[in-house]
């Protein structure tokens, strides 16, 4: 299926958990995570600092309707985005930490470049 995956979840899980995961990677700046989730998270989080590269007032709306938490859109919009302004894309990097313990999934850090 081309675009998304479903990462074993139904529609309404998956995307809290893609917004969970989107505003703590803005938060924080590095999430552990799976492969697989974090190749989607990464999607969402390079649409997110698109926005914030933009900066106006519709864009600021579209991140507040997507991120949980007001003060993560004011990092991403007043910190975030304007220093990637030189940047065209490739907002993201995945390293990878090897296979978790208990059921061998490839463990990654999701990080902002």
């Amino acid at each position: 299926m081309p675009g998304y995956k479903k990462l074993g979840r139904d529609t309404a899980h998956r995307k809290a958990m893609l917004r969970n995961m989107v505003t703590d990677l803005l938060r924080e700046g590095r999430i552990t995570t799976t492969l697989a989730r974090a190749k989607e998270a990464g999607r969402q989080t390079e649409k997110m600092i698109t926005l914030a590269k933009r900066g106006d007032l519709h864009a600021r709306r579209q991140a507040l309707a997507y991120i949980y938490d007001e003060t993560v859109v004011t990092k991403l919009f007043e910190e975030i985005g304007p220093s990637y302004s030189e940047r065209q894309g490739g907002y993201t990097r995945i390293l990878k930490l090897g296979p978790r313990q208990g059921d061998n999934a490839e463990m990654v850090f999701l990080e902002l470049v």
